[in-house]
C-alpha cells in the first residue's frame, strides 16, 4: 500500500512546508482540498499550477488527486431539482478535473455532504437518478484527464444520500464508466450494518481509494478502531492504491498526527499476512 495524507491537516502551513514535513515523515503521496490553494481554485493560472506540481514533485511526493471537491462553495449542488444548479456543479466539478490532472494527479474523491443531501420535495428516487445524471456527464472530462472520480459513501449523520457502500456500488454500476469508482473511508464505514473487512471485500471491484481515520475524527491508531482486520481486508482483495489519513479533529497537533498515524500504519501492515 502507498500512504498519503491529505493537505489540510497542516492547517496554515504553506503547501512547500506541508510536502516536506508529510515527506520525512515517510509519506509517499499528498492529497489537495482546492480550497486550500485558492478561494476560487478555478482560476489558478498555468504558472500557479505548474508552481503547485513543482513544489509537490520537489519534495518527493506524488499529488494523489483532489478531495472536499465542493467544501466552501456556494450554490452549487449535485441532487439540486433545479437543472442550473446541477449544470453549475458540472462545469465547476468538470474545472477541477482540469486541475486535478494539471496538478499530476489521477483521483478525485466526491464526498461533499451537504451538497447532496436532499432538499425540499426531492425523494431519494430522485436524488439517485439526478446523481447518475451529474456523474455521468463528467465522463468526458474525465476521460479526456485520466482521471477518476471516486464516490465516497458517507454516514446518516452527514448525509441522506449515498450512506452505504453497497447503495454507492449501486450508482457506479448504473453509470458503467470505468471512471467512476469508490472510495471507501473508515470512520464512514463504522456507520453500517457489516462489518469493514465485509465491506473491504464486497467492493474490490470497485475500489479506487481509501481514507483512514477513526470515528473519534483523527488519525488511525488515535481513537478505538483496530486496522488490523481493516489492512488484512486490502490485503486479501489485492490492493495496492493508497490509503490517505484524513483527520477532522487536530487536538493531538499536526506533527504528531502526522507522524504517529503512519507509524501505526506501517506496524499494522507489517504484521498482515
Amino acid at each position: 500500500m502507498q500512504y498519503g495524507i491529505c493537505n489540510e491537516t497542516f492547517g496554515n502551513w504553506s503547501l512547500k512546508r506541508s510536502c516536506e514535513f508529510a515527506a520525512e515523515s515517510g509519506y509517499s503521496g499528498i492529497e489537495i482540498a482546492p480550497f486550500t490553494l485558492a478561494e476560487d481554485p478555478r482560476k489558478l493560472s498555468a504558472n500557479q499550477r505548474d508552481d503547485f506540481r513543482r513544489i509537490i514533485a520537489q519534495a518527493g511526493l506524488e499529488c494523489i488527486g483532489l478531495h472536499w471537491l465542493l467544501a466552501k462553495t456556494e450554490g452549487l449542488h449535485v441532487t439540486s431539482p433545479d437543472k442550473n444548479i446541477r449544470v453549475q456543479t458540472i462545469v465547476y466539478l468538470s474545472e477541477l478535473i482540469r486541475l486535478c490532472r494539471d496538478l499530476g494527479g489521477k483521483t478525485l474523491v466526491f464526498g461533499s455532504p451537504h451538497q447532496r443531501s436532499l432538499v425540499a420535495d426531492v425523494t431519494k428516487d430522485d436524488a439517485d437518478g439526478f446523481l447518475e445524471e451529474t456523474f455521468s456527464a463528467l465522463i468526458p472530462v474525465l476521460e479526456e484527464t485520466d482521471t477518476v472520480l471516486a464516490l465516497e459513501p458517507l454516514s446518516p449523520v452527514e448525509t441522506d444520500v449515498l450512506t452505504t457502500a453497497a447503495e454507492t456500488r449501486t450508482i457506479i454500476d448504473s453509470i458503467g464508466s470505468p471512471h467512476i469508482k469508490l472510495h471507501l473511508d473508515v470512520k464512514a464505514m463504522a456507520s453500517e450494518n457489516q462489518s469493514m473487512p465485509e465491506i473491504i471485500h464486497a467492493s474490490a471491484a470497485h475500489l479506487e481509494h481509501f481514507h483512514a481515520n477513526d470515528t473519534n475524527l483523527q488519525g488511525p491508531g488515535f481513537g478505538a478502531i483496530e486496522f488490523g482486520p481493516i489492512f488484512q481486508a486490502l490485503h486479501e482483495i489485492s490492493y495496492a492504491g493508497w490509503v490517505s489519513v484524513e483527520v477532522f479533529d487536530y487536538a493531538p497537533g499536526v506533527e504528531q498526527l502526522v507522524r504517529e498515524s503512519i507509524r501505526y500504519m506501517q506496524q499494522v501492515e507489517a504484521d498482515v499476512e
